[in-house]
């Protein structure tokens, strides 16, 4: 049995990571860290009951090491991250707070505990980061993969590129025993609806404006939360220490693509379920006009990096991973999710 330590778990992906390794491992035991910001919501793991949430910043050091000694931490899985490009654009230095000093934080207390006080216990720290770390690709160009040079082009590409460079000069200098993976765009049950699939469902829901940035073609590779669990708890349980793992989900699709199959599973839903018109009966599926109708090219993003796409051949390798979810099977899910689910995602709307 397990002691895990999950900073940022009362967010998307931690969350659904709590979530999932509380069924693979009913046995071990969890710490939630989370600092419950506008993008950490403690309904997203109530019902988890071996996970025991503690509100606190992974910049609060003190805290850190007293929770790895007391609760005799064995695993520490960091998630915990600001991780929106917009709020980087405007607001940079929450990133730089969180991100980069954060992780530092966390990476003195680990050492600290793990390793100044001379127990020579077994551990591990694995830290999740992307795959906006590498930059941006060509049309023609090979997807990332594990030894892509870095060239963040965001405040907050650059923020999770330091602190990846922390985590490896922890393993090398000091021996802290760490793995890393860079993920691609996730989706799923749980996601806050500033990101873009939550965003544009709920719009349309709504029948508020789906706002595509540029013309729509900015490409991304889809991975679904549940298959990004399997893979971390991949490599936790076999990971090499001091590796790094890139994780796919052999989606590589453009946004408008993706638009477009959230247009088609919304009027779908609605010509199958009558009630959903009464539910929701500003979107244009209730009145029986296509979801489509809502869409709107906006403004580009600031330096909008053109394509993403990941290698996934080493984790696939090394580590038996593979995603389970095609990706338009797994938006049907993460539709359903969300109209299952009103009560958890209403509170976090924006007024009309």
């Amino acid at each position: 049995m397990a002691n895990l330590l999950v900073t940022g778990g009362a967010g998307f992906i931690g969350g659904n990571f709590v979530h999932y390794w509380s069924r693979e491992k009913p046995g071990d035991t969890i710490i939630v860290l989370d600092a419950l910001t506008y993008a950490g919501n403690a309904a997203t793991i109530a019902g988890v009951e071996q996970a025991e949430l503690v509100v606190g910043d992974i910049c609060d050091t003190v805290l850190v090491e007293k929770l790895l000694h007391e609760r005799e931490i064995d695993t520490l899985v960091h998630f915990a991250a600001e991780s929106h490009v917009d709020r980087s654009i405007s607001g940079p230095d929450a990133f730089i707070a969180a991100n980069i000093v954060g992780t530092h934080s966390l990476l003195k207390a680990a050492q600290a505990v793990w390793l100044d006080s001379g127990s020579g216990k077994p551990h591990r720290f694995h830290h999740i980061s992307t795959d906006e770390v590498y930059g941006s690709l060509g049309p023609d160009d090979p997807a990332f993969c594990e030894t892509t040079p870095y060239a963040p082009n965001s405040p907050y590409a650059a923020s999770k590129a330091a602190s990846d460079h922390l985590v490896r000069a922890w393993h090398h200098t000091f021996g802290l025993q760490v793995t890393t993976s860079n993920c691609s765009n996730n989706f799923g049950p749980y996601q806050h609806p500033e990101k873009l699939i939550p965003l544009f469902l709920l719009n349309a829901l709504h029948g508020r404006a789906l706002p595509i940035y540029g013309d729509g073609m900015n490409v991304r590779d889809w991975l679904f939360v549940t298959d990004h669990c399997r893979a971390l708890a991949a490599c936790l349980e076999r990971g090499v220490l001091g590796e790094v793992y890139a994780i796919g989900g052999g989606a590589e699709l453009p946004n408008m693509a993706v638009v477009d199959a959230i247009c088609a599973l919304v009027d779908t839903a609605f010509a199958a379920d009558p009630t959903l018109a009464a539910r929701f009966p500003d979107a244009p599926a209730a009145k029986g006009q296509p979801t489509a109708s809502l869409k709107r090219f906006v403004e580009d993003r600031k330096g909008h990096d053109r394509r993403y796409a990941i290698d996934a051949h080493k984790a696939a390798a090394e580590l038996g991973f593979t995603p389970a979810h095609g990706f338009e099977s797994a938006l049907r899910q993460t539709l359903r999710w969300y109209l299952a689910n009103a009560g958890w995602w209403r509170p976090l709307l924006p007024e009309a």
